[in-house]
């Protein structure tokens, strides 16, 4: 898989639109802090290790996406459509997840520190 840089995704956000589409992309340690995937469709995407501190992400699919390690610090993904997705080891203090669906989402050692988890979809708290 071709790997894409933070520039030209820019550009080629710019040229999407308001719904970008990014179905299976290698997007994997990239910095993509701060940029805005609203709407977005990462489905099947592979964000692993990605920074995505701040990113817009509201109502993203992010269907069976690769989260795996990714930084969401203070990201929105409020409505995000996150099910099936890797969001192992996953770190997302302070995220917006209000109304997202987890549902199989893989949350193995994800820091959930302060993230907003109101009416989330399949998601459980662990009661440690």
């Amino acid at each position: 898989m071709a790997e894409i840089t933070r520039k030209e995704l820019v550009l080629a956000l710019i040229a999407a639109g308001d719904h970008p589409r990014l179905m299976g992309v290698d997007l994997s340690g990239l910095d993509l802090s701060g940029l805005a995937l609203h709407r977005a469709n990462l489905a099947r995407a592979n964000l692993a290790g990605a920074n995505l501190i701040m990113a817009n992400l509201f109502g993203a699919n992010l269907k069976g996406a690769n989260l795996k390690g990714a930084n969401l610090t203070r990201a929105d993904l409020e409505g995000a459509y996150l099910a099936g997705a890797n969001l192992s080891g996953a770190i997302l203090v302070d995220a917006i997840l209000t109304e997202a669906n987890l549902t199989d989402a893989i949350l193995d050692g994800a820091n959930l520190t302060r993230a907003v988890l109101d009416d989330v979809k399949g998601y459980r708290a662990s009661s440690d």
